[in-house]
């Protein structure tokens, strides 16, 4: 078990958690309008088209905004005070909300390059995380 609380499978989400289990971060992207769709939907935000394909992306990006946590906000992240929650940009312009690992959330910097990281989970998904790199 992760020590985490553990996100749901949903029809819509279940091809990025299949993908997960090989630590592969895909995105949805509109086969009419070419738009990034993010989190997983049956219609695309833009056009309103059902045509979504599964692409794989970087993982690679910046941080665009940032929130350190002294206090858990749930009791499964009690033992990893403090912690940063992220809005991470990646290169391709997806926007996601995410945890940072493998730093001092206290030092990360809006703007700092950031790489996918991957958390285990108890049923052999993989939680997507960032980390701070030296680019």
């Amino acid at each position: 078990m992760s020590g985490r609380l553990e996100p749901p499978v949903t029809r819509a989400s279940a091809p990025y958690w299949e993908a997960t289990r090989d630590k592969r971060l895909v995105i949805q992207r509109c086969a009419r309008c070419d738009a990034w769709v993010w989190y997983p939907r049956s219609a695309c935000t833009s056009c309103l088209a059902g045509q979504l394909a599964w692409t794989e992306v970087s993982g690679r990006g910046s941080v665009y905004a940032l929130s350190v946590h002294h206090r858990p906000g749930v009791a499964e992240m009690k033992n990893r005070t403090p912690y940063g929650v992220a809005l991470v940009e990646l290169r391709e312009g997806v926007r996601m909300l995410t945890n940072l690992v493998d730093c001092d959330p206290a030092e990360v910097r809006v703007g700092q390059a950031v790489e996918a990281a991957w958390e285990e989970l108890s049923d052999g998904r993989h939680l997507l995380v960032f980390r701070p790199t030296g680019a």
